[in-house]
């Protein structure tokens, strides 16, 4: 029972970090939200057009133990142009990644700051955010007043 109503207790402090502020607030526009009419789709095809053709080996050997797996430069496309679709524009949207610090995840990471702008990093190993509630509750003060916020983990 006393587990139970620490859980409780926690649940409810944690929500607490999430209220919004009352009407009129300040905005919380920042340099984070990339300027300009450019769409997502532009940007992502300009991000992989000077990059090298993808090593046929390498991705033979991912598939063969990864079935399903697709690359970055598939991913971001396929993200970009779904999000495209529900109003998601480098200029209204905040990037924020909770990803692996190993190099591989790194190239994701840089492709998607290329498209929506400097990211809000929450921290992270295998997915898993180190912000915490205070981390997400900054982030979320980061997000465009009328925006959205892509977390990539």
């Amino acid at each position: 029972m006393k587990f139970f109503v620490a859980s409780v207790a926690l649940l409810f402090s944690a929500a607490e970090a999430f209220h919004t502020a009352p009407i009129g607030r300040t905005s919380t526009r920042t340099n984070m939200i990339v300027k300009g009419d450019e769409k997502g789709s532009e940007k992502v095809a300009k991000v992989f057009e000077g990059k090298p053709a993808e090593n046929s080996e390498f991705d033979a050997l991912v598939k063969a133990n990864f079935p399903g797996a697709i690359s970055n430069k598939q991913l971001a496309t396929k993200v970009v142009s779904v999000l495209e679709g529900k109003g998601y524009t480098p200029g209204n949207t905040l990037l924020a990644t909770s990803l692996c610090a190993d190099e591989l995840a790194r190239v994701l990471e840089d492709d998607f700051v290329k498209v929506y702008g400097n990211n809000f990093n929450l921290g992270g190993l295998s997915g898993f955010p180190f912000a915490g509630n205070t981390g997400f509750g900054a982030m979320a003060a980061h997000i465009p007043d009328d925006g959205y916020c892509l977390v990539v983990h």
